[in-house]
């Protein structure tokens, strides 16, 4: 067992930030009300994610946000008089592991709610376990369709889906350049095939198909048949799907044989560590985002994010992935406010799904009804562009081949 705390760095935080053991995160019993997770004076989270192995970056950022936002609720007084705690597992961005690490966290360590899990392929597996045993599974960091079904009673996305992501791609290619030959490059998992699958769509919409498709085993660098897959095709720009080190193997590979078109890729890479990884051949590489700039001080939310970040871990730099692990936290807790002190299961759920507008300092979730009126289990639509600067750092991108300061 690993108890959730906070990385010495950025979104391209070093392994040795994993958050360690810690004795005092294991409940000893449920409270008389029988509420898992529920104590007199604590709640307790479970979090399987990846904190070992090449996308070790999104687990370690996505658990320094949400214990930012827990700790930050804890030096006020906790929520209703409770502190809020973070138990973590490693899944090495694996599902056996995410489906084993799931039954432990809601059997052994009796969680209240699951939060911030890493992935498509983990999730999926993970989800299955989460609902019959009808526990919250929260905030995932993934943007795939099936979590968004509307037959799922227990589980709360943040996020845009990649689906908007990948629509947000190609009409900006099409739009802005004029772009008519796209590929994709894409993880041959569920996660790959959701970011491909959503490209496809949206080529379909406009009467357009993919010039060429590579793909890549998950937890490997082995890019090197699908990049010359893609070159066949002689693509304009290439819709990357995966994780950080393996796309910028890619990256840096296609820049070496001359192969040049414009890279695009979703949120779910992890933007600083994939500027990290690619360094000054990093200039050029578009990323959709689905939360604000995380040094973006003029707006509220980031603002808090920041001040809590330095509260908790002073050597912590601002990222895209521990912000959203912070939003993340701050909208289980204000799950957790609705409730009072009789916290259950059901009304942390109906407090969020419920609520239909929840508004974390300027950050507008929306739960609200759908067209069938049924309620929306995703709280945010907003899609970002952004791009990768000779400094290796990102700048807003108002559109392709034009960026804000």
């Amino acid at each position: 067992m690993l108890s959730g705390c906070g990385s010495s760095g950025s979104d391209s935080t070093t392994p040795d930030a994993t958050p360690t053991a810690d004795p005092q995160a294991t409940p000893d019993a449920p409270v008389a009300s029988g509420v898992p997770g529920v104590f007199d004076d604590r709640v307790v989270f479970g979090q399987s994610a990846a904190f070992s192995g090449p996308a070790q970056e999104l687990g370690i950022n996505m658990n320094l946000g949400i214990m930012a936002a827990f700790e930050e609720a804890n030096r006020n007084g906790g929520v209703h008089g409770r502190t809020l705690e973070l138990v973590t597992r490693d899944d090495a961005y694996e599902p056996e592991a995410a489906i084993t690490n799931t039954q432990a966290l809601i059997n052994d360590e009796q969680v209240f709610s699951l939060i911030g899990a890493v992935g498509t392929p983990t999730s999926r597996s993970a989800t299955p376990v989460a609902a019959e045993a009808n526990i919250p599974y929260v905030a995932p960091f993934t943007g795939a369709g099936f979590l968004r079904d509307d037959h799922w009673e227990n589980i709360i996305n943040l996020r845009a889906s990649y689906a908007q992501e990948t629509e947000e791609m190609v009409e900006r290619l099409t739009t802005d350049l004029g772009i008519t030959r796209i590929a994709v490059m894409f993880q041959d998992d569920s996660f790959g095939r959701a970011g491909y699958n959503g490209a496809l769509a949206a080529l379909e919409r406009r009467g357009m198909s993919l010039v060429a498709t590579g793909v890549y085993p998950r937890n490997t660098t082995a890019v090197k048949s699908g990049l010359l897959d893609l070159r066949l095709g002689e693509p304009e720009a290439v819709i990357l799907i995966g994780a950080y080190q393996p796309l910028a193997a890619l990256i840096s590979w296609a820049r070496h044989i001359d192969f040049d078109p414009i890279f695009m890729t979703v949120s779910f890479v992890g933007s600083n560590a994939l500027a990290d990884e690619l360094g000054p051949g990093g200039e050029g590489v578009y990323v959709t985002q689905v939360i604000p700039f995380p040094t973006d001080l003029s707006i509220p939310v980031v603002a808090s994010y920041t001040a809590a970040l330095a509260a908790y871990d002073p050597n912590a730099q601002p990222g895209f992935v521990s912000l959203e692990g912070y939003i993340a936290g701050r909208m289980a807790i204000a799950g957790l406010e609705g409730c009072g002190a009789d916290l259950t299961r059901d009304c942390f759920l109906e407090n969020i799904l419920g609520a239909g507008l929840i508004d974390i300092d300027g950050f507008a979730m929306d739960f609200g009804e759908e067209e069938d009126r049924k309620l929306d289990n995703q709280g945010s639509d907003a899609v970002f562009l952004t791009v990768i600067d000779a400094n290796g750092s990102y700048r807003s991108a108002a559109s392709m081949g034009e960026t804000t300061p």
